[in-house]
């Protein structure tokens, strides 16, 4: 089973996605089930993992319900308030749904780059593993010593490094401080990661297989393909690619792997890691 682990969909409303500036235009309406799906069956993928792209409790209720709707969406990541004291209420009520399987916070748009470490915060995160919940870590390259120290605070619940831990790729200079901190948090068994969102990371203007193969490749020697796990990030992937571009990108790099080993980056480590 082919599963692509990260999407989104929204309904476009500009103040709830104040990150989609208007020099994002191809980003700038609604994105439903019904434009996903032929981009679905044009690639095989057989199923996939809803995430959310605001903080509110609204648009991971809205998920689930399309979840609900939609076969093909196998898993929602939602967010939830985990800096509140009250967040077990939210999750006691999400979780009796059983297409929650995460939660995430956008981390890496907070302007404190220690965020991820707050004590309110962690709390929150403390609580997700009595729920069975997987949470998603969505930062910067430069939060990666702040990621290693708050994914070793809960050794036992499990994390998802969303696109890599997002490097700064440009030609002619490899980001070697971000290769050995993303190696270092590799080293955290509880620890899986996404192979999604590189092309939008690319800061030349165009981008090519070549220019991404490196971190590719260090993510495949970090993880290993039963940690590592296929995903778009579309509709955010359409920057810089289309859906079938980059599901091309993604066969063509890992083509000299295993059968049983491209099998886990397609679909298996997704389906263990979140229980789909």
């Amino acid at each position: 089973m082919r599963i692509d682990s990260h999407h989104h969909l929204w309904q476009f409303e500009p103040r709830d996605l104040p990150w989609i500036s208007d020099v994002m235009p191809v980003l700038r309406r609604d994105y439903l089930p019904v434009d996903l799906e032929p981009c679905l069956r044009a690639s095989h993928i057989d199923g996939t993992v809803a995430v959310q792209a605001q903080q509110t409790m609204a648009e991971t209720e809205w998920l689930l319900r399309v979840a609900r709707e939609h076969a093909f969406i196998h898993g929602v990541v939602g967010w939830v308030p985990l800096g509140d004291p009250g967040v077990d209420v939210h999750l006691e009520r999400l979780a009796t749904d059983s297409h929650l399987k995460g939660i995430r916070h956008i981390v890496h748009d907070e302007p404190d780059d220690a965020f991820i470490l707050g004590e309110a915060f962690n709390q929150g995160i403390a609580r997700l593993e009595r729920y069975r919940l997987v949470y998603d870590v969505l930062v910067f390259a430069r939060h990666l010593p702040q990621a290693i120290q708050f994914v070793d605070r809960h050794t036992r619940q499990p994390f998802v490094v969303d696109h890599i831990a997002k490097p700064v790729i440009a030609t002619g200079r490899f980001d070697a401080e971000w290769a050995r901190l993303f190696r270092a948090l590799a080293e955290r068994p509880h620890v899986s990661c996404k192979l999604s969102g590189v092309v939008t990371e690319v800061r030349d203007p165009q981008w090519s297989l070549e220019g991404i193969r490196p971190y590719v490749d260090v993510a495949l020697e970090a993880f290993g393909p039963d940690r590592l796990m296929f995903g778009t990030d579309w509709p955010v992937c359409r920057l810089r690619c289309e859906y079938a571009t980059w599901v091309e990108a993604v066969a063509e790099l890992i083509a000299p792997l295993s059968a049983p080993e491209r099998a886990a980056i397609w679909g298996g480590t997704a389906t263990r890691v979140y229980g789909l």
